[in-house]
């Protein structure tokens, strides 16, 4: 399953690091920031709860950037 979330990031850098670390999050599949429309396009494992893992795809956003916001 795919779902597309709206993100703040501030540069196309830290947008690189945050898809990283939301692709090494367990129960992300593949993962995609785009700086330019700040948008976060996830694709989730199968039988995940999207709810739960994007708590920990934020959390994992975070240590990349502190104030990143993923609005769910």
């Amino acid at each position: 399953m795919k779902k597309t979330y709206k993100i703040e990031v501030d540069c196309a850098n830290c947008a690189n690091k945050m898809e990283d670390a939301a692709r090494h999050t367990a129960g992300v599949q593949n993962a995609t920031v785009n700086f330019m429309t700040q948008k976060m396009i996830v694709e989730f494992s199968e039988g995940q709860q999207p709810k739960a893992v994007m708590q920990d795809v934020l959390k994992a956003c975070r240590k990349v950037e502190p104030d990143c916001e993923i609005f769910l």
